[in-house]
């Protein structure tokens, strides 16, 4: 029985939320100083205007910070093919075996990815190969050999080197290239290795900044330890999907991606006694806290579920028919099953959709970019704001905000 909430949801049409956006409002490159973007002040319907230097000031004085650690790695391979030099590209969007990000990034001689491949037509039979200059001075092949199968919206490539000192991840960083989105229409460039992390980027295994924490510097965070405002670290590693539109007229037609979420014991534990408003640095951390929420439900419907078994399905927050815990019971039901299950963390994929419909569990404010129209991420904003995402966006627009990855911010209260 589908219940009214997931009705609800469903319908809506992304038609209803779009705007103009014209090109020149996309910033094409970040501020030589990233925190004198422009920051927008929205707070219980007011709308202001300042720097993002101010942040420390503009928050609540009993706000938690909870930040992604995610670190976009060089996941674009380009390949030329023997015989007619076809450019192939290999974009790595997910690890397959060895599953996890630090074991594959790590691994020697050969993995597998999923992947999705540029010009794939051209790619046929023989696997591909290229010949990369070793900082030493040595020579490496990588090999990538499609194997025919397919997981999602990806394929599955093979690669193997002739070198064992060396590991994929020190491949990606001699050979692969950053990616950065498509909606900047043009290649990436030397900068973008520095501007397009966060300067505390940690955790190795985005194909996407999670951009909301471009803004930040060392000064900034020393500010808000000077207002004893604390932050907190879990991991996202954003997938590709984060740039696919929605093509269908509904919501309930459209397929979230899925991504994977870190989540450590200290920080599990920190948001079960804490008595702090969470504040979420990007859609990012905002999905990965509410999923987070998510799975202590099914954790309390479940005790004894296999850590294998942990994920937040796209529906999950519409359809569960049990009674919903607090958040700190929430985050309390999850050290309990950490402790019993002797994790020191939590590894999890979630396709969590946030929409209007959607009531917010853990998140009581938004730092976040201006995103594109017709995006998951716009009804994402709508389900905190309510209608009034219009009025935030009209303003932006009218007071030359920049808009997308590299554009201005705002911090969104209520």
């Amino acid at each position: 029985m589908i219940s009214f909430a997931v009705m609800k949801t469903t319908e809506i049409c992304i038609s209803d939320y779009t705007y103009e956006l014209p090109d020149e409002r996309i910033a094409k490159y970040p501020l030589p100083e990233r925190s004198h973007s422009k920051l927008l002040f929205y707070n219980r319907g007011g709308i202001s205007d300042h720097l993002f230097v101010d942040l420390p000031d503009l928050l609540p004085s009993d706000a938690i910070l909870v930040r992604n650690n995610t670190k976009v790695i060089r996941a674009r391979l380009l390949f030329r093919k023997n015989g007619d030099g076809a450019r192939i590209e290999v974009f790595c969007l997910e690890p397959h075996l060895p599953a996890g990000y630090d074991t594959n990034l790590t691994t020697t001689e050969t993995c597998s990815w999923i992947c999705m491949i540029g010009n794939a037509k051209k790619w046929r039979g023989a696997p591909l190969e290229c010949q990369i200059q070793h900082r030493d001075g040595s020579q490496v092949t990588l090999r990538a050999e499609r194997t025919g199968e397919r997981e999602g919206e990806g394929e599955i490539v093979r690669f193997s080197w002739d070198n064992p000192q060396l590991c994929f991840g020190d491949l990606l960083e001699l050979c692969g290239v950053l990616p950065i989105p498509p909606y900047l229409h043009r290649e990436t460039e030397e900068q973008d290795l520095q501007t397009y992390q966060t300067v505390y980027a940690q955790a190795k295994g985005s194909v996407a900044a999670p951009t909301a924490g471009l803004h930040f510097t060392p000064k900034v965070f020393t500010d808000l330890a000077r207002k004893q405002i604390p932050v907190l670290d879990l991991t996202l590693h954003v997938g590709a999907g984060t740039f696919r539109p929605v093509k269908t007229a509904t919501i309930g037609e459209h397929h979230m991606h899925r991504e994977l979420v870190v989540a450590s014991q200290s920080l599990i534990k920190e948001l079960a006694t804490t008595a702090r408003k969470p504040i979420a640095v990007g859609t990012t951390s905002v999905r990965s806290l509410e999923s987070l929420y998510y799975l202590a439900v099914l954790i309390a419907e479940n005790p004894s579920i296999p850590v294998s078994e942990l994920q937040v399905e796209q529906w999950s927050p519409y359809i569960r028919s049990t009674s919903l815990p607090n958040r700190t019971e929430a985050f309390a039901t999850l050290l309990r099953y950490m402790e019993r299950n002797e994790l020191e963390q939590l590894i999890f994929p979630t396709g969590i959709l946030i929409a209007p419909g959607y009531t917010y569990r853990v998140v009581e404010g938004i730092l976040t970019n201006f995103h594109q129209p017709q995006s998951t991420l716009i009804l994402l904003v709508a389900a905190f704001v309510g209608e009034q995402w219009r009025d935030i966006y009209r303003h932006a627009l009218d007071r030359d905000y920049r808009f997308l990855s590299y554009g201005d911010s705002s911090l969104l209260l209520r």
